[in-house]
């Protein structure tokens, strides 16, 4: 991890518009929770709809989207990644910091206020707050190497990572079964069953399946974006 590339990134994706709405989702959660707790419903479902649902199925992907792409894909639009290209540095080195910084964040402004609800719901009980938070942060290191790789990608990242997120996932991946294998949502879940007990929160995939499988997305979407980055090297010095 390179300090100076990790201060710089982080300091062009909490700029003042882009910082704003990273607060929004957070927020917005929050609020609903809070609304939620005084609720007289069942609050063991109410727990799963809000943190499942809403916040792991819809918000964590876009946080996800806004802070993976966020920290490298601006850079390569406006021509500025040139100047740090031209720097003696590895650019494994500076796909793996910009995804630190996009990790770090990803967890702040997600996996903390994940907690928070859950507690502000359900309290302790049944450990459903510590499944879903643990959930927030795989999922969410998931989404952030994702996202990233598609920033290097393609000019087109917010696009194909709300298509992902929104139609695969959302729609496809709630009312298609074979599509849940091939959901970063679904193996969050999965970690969350295991987490707190399957009697209390319910996943379709295994947690066998699912361990793997982020490893492998995150891994991989990490090399193949260095290895994209060195191709944008190579152009640029030809």
């Amino acid at each position: 991890m390179n300090p100076t590339v990790a201060r710089l990134t982080l300091r062009g994706l909490l700029g003042r518009r882009r910082g704003a709405l990273l607060l929004v989702a957070p927020a917005l959660l929050l609020i609903i929770s809070a609304i939620a707790s005084r609720s007289s419903g069942d609050a063991h479902d109410l727990t799963v709809k809000i943190l499942g649902q809403l916040d792991l199925g819809t918000l964590v992907p876009i946080l996800g989207l806004v802070i993976g792409t966020g920290v490298i894909a601006t850079e390569i639009d406006d021509g500025s990644i040139v100047y740090l290209l031209a720097k003696p540095l590895p650019r494994h080195r500076i796909i793996t910091t910009k995804l630190a910084v996009a990790i770090g964040v990803t967890w702040l402004v997600a996996a903390v206020p994940t907690l928070l609800a859950g507690l502000l719901l359900y309290g302790t009980k049944d450990g459903v707050a510590l499944g879903y938070t643990v959930a927030v942060l795989v999922a969410g290191a998931a989404y952030s190497a994702l996202f990233l790789l598609l920033g290097v990608v393609t000019r087109h990242a917010v696009v194909a990572g709300l298509a992902y997120a929104l139609v695969w996932e959302s729609l496809f991946g709630n009312f298609v079964q074979g599509a849940r294998t091939l959901s970063i949502q679904q193996w969050g879940r999965a970690v969350a069953e295991a987490v707190a007990g399957d009697t209390a929160i319910g996943a379709d995939v295994s947690l066998g399946a699912a361990v793997p499988l982020l490893l492998v997305v995150t891994v991989a979407a990490t090399v193949l974006a260095s290895v994209k980055l060195a191709g944008l090297t190579l152009a640029s010095e030809e």
